[in-house]
């Protein structure tokens, strides 16, 4: 039986599809920090409807009504439509350019009805395509597994994704549940490395010039980067938690809390913290809880910086200054200290909407550069165990004398 290659294929390089890929992606930076100037405002519930807008068609809605935080709110539901529709194009292109026949036909007819449902304005309908995008990622991610460096999966996985996000961000609005925002924050994060991994899938390097450092990085410890990666995850979904209790600075002070190192976060404490606020954008009392999850994203942010210094510190070391995963790194560790400033400002500033808004933003970025990264390093651990498996199954050399046999005379 022949063994199953698990080295990705070569496929022809289509530079118009990197750069919409690449146009993907940065739409979707630009929906991040609409939505983060949307929590950054208190603006989520401007628009009590969906999908309409105060009863009119959101893409009907007069411009004279966009003040104050229907601005924002409205604003921000245009740009994920528009960013739902180019990911639609991309899942096509993907797949119509890998897929011939039949296939071709049930894919494109299979998004385009999908595609379609979003229009029915409906609830019963929105629920049932939440319900379905997960399962349409498991699948997609299943036949990955077996069908290894095939994108239009990629683009399946994508697709579901911003479908998923667009229910999720009218479900928080008419089901008033804050929970739902948490995930609906933290899946844009995702998305927005998801559509990163695309456009690095479909460049020009990562099909050409990415294979010549796959052995070199075998030095690099696997675990590294993608363990950074899940524990910067961890710290946004923290992030989106606060964010989304709206009871505003849990800790109004940095470095200390509340003048200690660690905070009193008994009920009597607490209540003393809700007497002596002076924060205007507070909807909510705080609670001992949030005090401790301000405190935890904290301890995370401490445990991030030294993480990441480690990575670049390791992968200069080993890979050298040349290498893609210590430029990646260095990058990392740049943004991680731009991150934490940031955090520390929107404490200092009470919580000011630019600054938080831009906290948001350098995070999605910092996510996305780890999760590159982590894809260039497994590249090379793939790489590495297609090599070794070949080296094994390949037929002994034949043995040769070292010294010419003696001739009888």
């Amino acid at each position: 039986m022949t063994r199953r290659s698990i080295s990705a294929p070569r496929t022809a390089v289509t530079p118009w599809l990197h750069r919409f890929a690449v146009l993907t992606a940065l739409s979707t930076l630009a929906l991040i920090i609409i939505g983060g100037m949307v929590t950054s405002h208190e603006a989520g519930m401007a628009v009590p409807d969906w999908p309409n807008t105060y009863g009119y068609n959101m893409f009907f809605f007069p411009i004279s009504g966009w003040v104050g935080g229907i601005l924002y709110e409205h604003s921000h539901r245009l740009m994920a439509t528009g960013v739902g529709l180019i990911t639609t194009v991309l899942a096509l292109w993907l797949w119509v350019r890998e897929t011939s026949g039949r296939e071709r036909l049930l894919g494109i007819g299979a998004i385009f009805f999908v595609f379609s449902l979003m229009g029915a304005r409906v609830l019963p309908v929105y629920v049932t395509l939440a319900c379905a995008a997960p399962v349409a990622i498991v699948f997609a991610f299943y036949k990955m597994s077996r069908q290894h460096g095939s994108l239009r999966w990629w683009g399946i996985i994508a697709f579901a994704a911003v479908i998923l996000q667009g229910v999720l961000g009218g479900l928080r609005v008419v089901w008033l549940k804050d929970e739902i925002g948490i995930f609906h924050a933290t899946l844009a994060q995702l998305f927005f490395s998801l559509t990163c991994v695309i456009a690095l899938l479909t460049s020009r390097w990562w099909q050409t010039r990415a294979q010549l450092f796959d052995l070199q990085d075998a030095r690099m410890p696997r675990w590294l980067l993608p363990a950074t990666t899940l524990l910067l995850l961890a710290q946004l979904v923290l992030g989106a938690t606060m964010r989304h209790q709206h009871a505003g600075l849990a800790i109004p002070d940095f470095p200390l809390a509340y003048g200690k190192i660690w905070p009193a976060m008994d009920s009597s404490s607490v209540m003393q913290y809700n007497q002596h606020r002076v924060e205007t954008t507070a909807l909510n009392p705080i609670t001992g809880l949030q005090v401790g999850l301000q405190m935890a994203h904290r301890i995370t942010a401490l445990l991030i910086c030294i993480t990441i210094t480690f990575c670049a510190w390791s992968a200069r070391r080993l890979l050298g200054p040349r290498h893609p995963l210590t430029w990646l790194t260095l990058g990392w560790l740049g943004l991680i200290l731009i991150q934490a400033l940031l955090g520390a400002a929107t404490i200092w500033s009470n919580k000011a909407a630019d600054i938080a808004t831009t906290h948001v933003l350098i995070g999605a970025l910092a996510l996305a550069l780890g999760v590159i990264a982590s894809m260039i390093s497994l590249r090379g651990l793939v790489l590495s165990r297609q090599v070794h498996l070949n080296l094994k199954e390949a037929p002994a050399p034949l043995a040769f004398p070292t010294q010419p046999s003696s001739v009888t005379r």
